[in-house]
């Protein structure tokens, strides 16, 4: 294995999956008035203080992961904060204009719904692990199937020490 198959696609993959929550934390901080009324649009209390936690979970989730400390709690978290935003704030179905020609309220909570829980299975793979093919097996066997479950006992485990 070579430096691109042990440290280089893996970060590449771990940017490429967090890149959008620091960007998003940014957004909130500028339209923090627009991020507060979303916050306050459920039925949870303490809408600034859930505004602020998430902000610091998506930058200190995303600088986590991407440093790979602590990184299986911080996908963990962030997987979970991905499914309850997707549930309380683009719940689609409470839209009548679905299926509306043209510009659908809808459908655009509909695809941010869909991304969140994209976003979810990707922390989720960070969480719980895969390990990855080495860029040449990919590149000699492109039409290959990666094996969707390794066994527990396979998988890399820090707690875990070598015979």
């Amino acid at each position: 294995m070579t430096s691109l198959d042990t440290i280089g696609i893996p970060l590449l993959i771990r940017i490429c999956l967090v890149v959008l929550f620091p960007f998003s934390a940014l957004d909130k901080i500028i339209n923090w008035n627009d991020a507060l009324k979303q916050a306050n649009s459920t039925f949870l209390p303490g809408g600034s203080v859930l505004l602020i936690l998430g902000m610091l979970l998506e930058l200190i989730g995303s600088a986590c992961i991407i440093a790979g400390w602590h990184d299986r709690l911080a996908a963990f978290l962030l997987a979970g904060y991905c499914a309850v935003t997707a549930l309380l704030y683009h719940n689609f179905w409470a839209y009548p204009d679905f299926w509306a020609k043209g510009s659908s309220l809808a459908r655009a909570h509909f695809w941010d719904f869909l991304k969140n829980f994209g976003l979810v299975g990707g922390m989720l793979l960070i969480t719980f692990g895969t390990q990855l093919a080495p860029l040449h097996d990919v590149a000699r066997h492109p039409l290959a199937s990666t094996p969707v479950y390794t066994p527990a006992a396979v998988a890399p485990s820090p707690a875990r020490s070598t015979p």
